[in-house]
């Protein structure tokens, strides 16, 4: 990554557009072959998920197992912090939690989401390209999320692997990642609470973007009253209002305009999205 980073610099004068370098890539089809029995012995593929929705995995890594135990998720666990999939983060007792090293390999993460999105359903995602460009220049923020969330509804065969807030997270992560103009960080810790989406503007790669966001996802059952919605709505408001506060969020957008905004989702359809003022 160093090599490849200086080599455009020294090159061009400039950092490189793409800032992953295609050669530091798992293969995606040797993490296919890996999966390809899931269903019959194992959860690696539901390892994955997890992995790419919280941004870690609590286990003890194995130092050494046969290729036959692969089909054990502990085993594949200990695969991909081999791989460089995971890092360790944490000591827990006999238990380490293994997190995302960087974005780098978030967006491997992802781009796997995406594919496998891709293989159940064909999702149309050319509508995004102009949502995200009048996001960034034109703080016009509802065409991206509009577009985002009618996907996530109409692609039923889709929803069947997205159940709760924390997968629609990832699902929206997935797509959130695909917006060049900004460095998509989930789940950013700031002022003693965690946000579900920073959309943290590229502005090496990309000055000319004016707008930055700060995305609360709030997920609703189908049966949930209407008061429960109501006061879900309050408490997000109160948490985004101190997010935009923190010292490191105002250094991150500098030169840009923050948007706050709450995408409220009542089972599979879009309940309610705001901009809230801050």
């Amino acid at each position: 990554m160093v090599c490849y980073f200086l080599n455009r610099v020294i090159q061009t004068g400039e950092s490189p557009e793409d800032m992953i370098d295609p050669n530091t890539r798992t293969d995606y089809s040797k993490m296919k072959k890996l999966l390809q029995l899931d269903q019959l012995d194992g959860n690696r593929r539901g390892v994955l998920h997890q992995i790419a929705e919280d941004g870690y995995i609590y286990a003890k890594p194995m130092e050494s197992f046969p290729a036959k135990d692969l089909v054990n998720p502990q085993s594949f666990v200990s695969l991909l912090l081999y791989y460089g999939m995971l890092t360790i983060g944490e000591v827990r007792g006999a238990e380490l939690k293994l997190i995302i090293p960087n974005n780098n390999v978030r967006q491997q993460y992802y781009g796997y989401l995406m594919e496998e999105y891709q293989s159940i359903a064909s999702i149309d995602t050319s509508p995004l390209s102009r949502a995200y460009t009048d996001a960034a220049l034109d703080g016009q923020w509802e065409p991206m999320v509009r577009e985002i969330a009618a996907i996530y509804e109409k692609t039923t065969s889709v929803r069947q692997l997205i159940e709760g807030e924390r997968n629609l997270q990832g699902f929206m992560n997935a797509f959130l990642t695909l917006n060049p103009y900004y460095i998509a960080t989930p789940e950013l810790e700031v002022n003693h609470g965690f946000c579900d989406f920073f959309l943290m503007p590229d502005l090496r790669r990309y000055p000319m973007v004016r707008h930055s966001y700060i995305i609360e996802l709030k997920y609703l059952k189908t049966d949930a009253s209407d008061t429960e919605a109501a006061e879900q709505w309050r408490l997000a408001s109160e948490q985004i209002r101190g997010y935009a506060q923190a010292e490191r969020i105002g250094v991150m957008t500098a030169g840009t305009q923050l948007h706050l905004l709450i995408v409220q989702i009542r089972g599979w359809k879009m309940e309610r999205m705001e901009e809230i003022v801050n």
